[in-house]
């Protein structure tokens, strides 16, 4: 009777898991992990899913989540913190400053238009000119969401684009220092003096962060070598140093994070650890803050509420509407055509991370309420559906630079002081079941360019240099080695075979092919991924990174002797593109095989302008001099990955571009495709990887994601 009575008096099981904190965040971990995978094979975006949990969760639904709960408030603000952060690492800061004029002009009026078409929205529903003119700045930023779409179609060097892109920066920083005044002037005791003083701590603010951290950042950077741990750590202190900072001197912190990532952007370039911090980001602390937005909105009230819907039709009328004006004077000043015209304003649309993080910060300051929260969010699912969808049709067709510009971006195979040193690569070897094929591919291509191979082993580094561990690695590297160099002679070619003792396998590939001038690296492709490859890299992703020559990342399921025909499809007509062209037309050309390039295109692409791509790809084609032209054919496709698995059944080996682009939330990625034709396709693949610096001068970023997580954790 005792024991039934104190079981009795023990709390329900459902009280004591909702005291427990690590039981909503194991149920965030759930939400952000299934949800989105559920609702993206639907065809919707992962985001509306993390905002519909959100609400079926919250206190307006199975209330099974607080927006109270402290651990809610501090994984949100990291999240909210990060989202800005990201924002502002993704901008490339090199396409800004080709076209700073361009951009500018566009920046400031799409800032100002949408400014004063909110600002008198706001106004008309009866709110003060404080939170009207808040709400004018949620229209003013933009979102590239549909920059892969630009990206895959080619345009992304057309004039019209590129200012859209550069618009960013402009748009992304009015929106958040008109965030700052507003909060500053909420308490009703604003004036010039208090003005003059916020002004003041900004402008020391920002030497401080724009100059200080960026001078701090490049020389922790410049000595802390390769060390991507302690790397990554500093990037996180900065950004949340500068978001500490804006909060002392009385302005949001979401402003000292988005000032953070640029300068981030600057001080950490294109590399692993940025693509590191990004993933954090993404894949954790910003799912978690839409979950906690969508805990705010009280879907009922929101149906029941006549005034919301009429606000909320005002401000998505009137957000497409100023994006429209601001797009069409851009075209009487700088004189586009409609396409590009379209264009822009199809990219100027979406709102997503700018306007939620200052909407939230608005209606935490008690400057907006819950009609103005609740009008946003829908105004973020129809924009962020609209504008990529106009984006898909209209920028179709568009002329990409011209061919002096083109010509000015494309690097050369070589360097020009390297084309008169023979052409060197260099084989990684580790598995001696895949080495035979890699070396038979070196070989071909060593003999048609008249070079040399360079067969590589690592032998991992110890402590002491008289450990047994050392020493049995060395052994087994030279019998590897030994095994490589007989092949070589049996195939008549070159061989310098270098045994080399380094602390990782990643960094000794590529210290060892820039000692050696490699003109090229050819890696095996192996078969592990997962988190851990993702989160901290492996041997062919740093390698990437980190090379100063073409990487050829190869899983060849026969002989590359026997190769006949090579399939290379071209998602975009991109100039780095076309050197996976004339890698292909080298190996064929000492096998006598044929090379055809493929391009996709939408299906309703019209037969004229499908025309337009085939002669510009024959355009740039011609311009590799090539002694053996490749075929050319472009498919009509809604199905990019589809369209190529159908075409490469015909082909023996098909040969990817890796070109290293970022994507937003519902965006395609390059690694999207190439994961699929990955697990698909039964013939040989090999992709080409170029130098990150040649991407960094052409492919803007956006968001992140890792291309290269479907490739081997190891060398294979």
């Amino acid at each position: 009777m005792e024991l039934v009575s104190q079981v009795l008096a023990l709390e329900p099981t459902s009280q004591v898991l909702s005291k427990e904190p690590i039981v909503p965040f194991a149920i965030l971990l759930v939400v952000i992990l299934v949800v989105p995978i559920l609702l993206e094979r639907l065809q919707i975006p992962g985001l509306v899913g993390l905002l519909a949990s959100g609400i079926v969760l919250g206190p307006h639904g199975w209330n099974l989540l607080q927006t109270e709960s402290p651990m809610m408030n501090l994984l949100s603000d990291i999240g909210l913190v990060y989202l800005m952060f990201v924002a502002g690492i993704e901008i490339d800061i090199q396409q800004f400053r080709r076209t700073k004029n361009q951009s500018l002009g566009f920046g400031s009026l799409t800032f100002l238009v949408p400014l004063m078409v909110g600002t008198f929205v706001g106004r008309i529903f009866g709110f003060e000119w404080n939170s009207a003119i808040l709400i004018g700045s949620l229209f003013a930023s933009h979102t590239l969401l549909a920059y892969p779409i630009i990206s895959r179609l080619g345009v992304v060097n057309n004039e019209a684009v590129t200012v859209t892109i550069g618009a960013t920066i402009f748009t992304d920083i009015g929106a958040l220092l008109v965030l700052a005044v507003c909060v500053a002037m909420r308490d009703g005791e604003f004036s010039f003096l208090r003005l003059t003083t916020l002004v003041s701590l900004l402008i020391i603010y920002l030497i401080v962060v724009l100059v200080g951290f960026d001078w701090a950042g490049k020389e922790f950077f410049r000595r802390s070598g390769d060390d991507e741990g302690n790397q990554f750590l500093f990037v996180l202190l900065s950004v949340f140093l500068a978001a500490v900072g804006a909060q002392l001197i009385g302005v949001e912190k979401i402003v000292g994070a988005f000032l953070a990532g640029l300068v981030v952007n600057e001080a950490v370039g294109e590399g692993p650890v940025k693509e590191k911090v990004v993933f954090v980001g993404s894949v954790l602390f910003i799912p978690i803050f839409f979950v906690n937005l969508g805990l705010l909105i009280d879907v009922p009230a929101f149906v029941e509420s006549i005034g919301i819907l009429q606000l909320t039709l005002f401000i998505v009328v009137g957000l497409i509407a100023s994006k429209f004006i601001a797009a069409f004077l851009a075209k009487l000043v700088y004189r586009y055509n409609w396409q590009e015209t379209l264009t822009m304003w199809s990219l100027s649309v979406p709102q997503v991370g700018a306007t939620l993080a200052v909407t939230l910060i608005g209606y935490e300051a008690n400057l907006l309420d819950l009609r103005v929260l609740s009008s946003v969010i829908v105004l973020m699912l129809i924009t962020s559906t609209l504008g990529p969808l106009i984006t898909s049709r209209v920028a179709v067709g568009l002329t990409s630079s011209t061919l002096k510009e083109q010509r000015t971006l494309t690097p050369p195979y070589q360097k020009p002081e390297e084309r008169d040193k023979p052409y060197t690569i260099v084989v990684p070897v580790y598995n001696p079941q895949t080495q035979q094929h890699l070396i038979e591919m070196a070989a071909l291509l060593a003999q048609q360019a008249h070079g040399k191979i360079v067969p590589l082993a690592i032998a991992t580094a110890f402590a002491h240099m008289d450990a047994p561990q050392l020493e049995a690695s060395v052994q087994r590297s030279q019998r590897l080695l030994a095994k490589a160099t007989a092949l070589s002679d049996l195939l008549s070619v070159e061989a310098q075979p270098l045994l080399r003792i380094d602390d990782a396998f990643a960094q000794g590939i590529s210290r060892a092919s820039r000692e050696q001038k490699a003109s090229l690296i050819i890696m095996g492709w192996g078969k592990r991924t997962g988190l851990k490859a993702r989160l901290f890299g492996n041997v062919i992703d740093n390698v990437l990174w980190a090379s100063h020559c073409p990487v050829a990342v190869t899983r060849l399921v026969e002989s590359p002797k026997k190769i006949q025909r090579i399939l290379v499809p071209l998602e975009n007509l991109m100039t780095p593109s076309l050197q996976a062209v004339k890698f292909a037309q080298m190996l064929a050309d000492a096998n006598q095989a044929q090379v055809t390039v493929l391009n996709v295109c939408e299906r309703r692409t019209s037969s004229s302008k499908i025309a337009w791509r085939r002669s510009q790809l024959s355009l740039l084609i011609s311009r590799l001099a090539l002694q053996n032209p490749p075929e050319i054919q472009i498919i009509a496709h809604e199905n990019t990955a589809q369209a190529i698995l159908q075409a490469a059944r015909l082909y023996d080996l098909v040969v990817l571009p890796f070109i290293r682009n970022r994507t937003v939330p519902g965006g395609l990625a390059i690694s999207d495709v190439t994961t699929e034709l990955a697990k698909q396709l039964t013939c040989s693949i090999i992709m080409l990887g170029e130098p990150q610096r040649i991407q960094t001068a052409i492919v803007p970023a956006e968001v992140t994601s890792s291309t290269t997580a479907a490739i081997s954790e190891g060398v294979v």
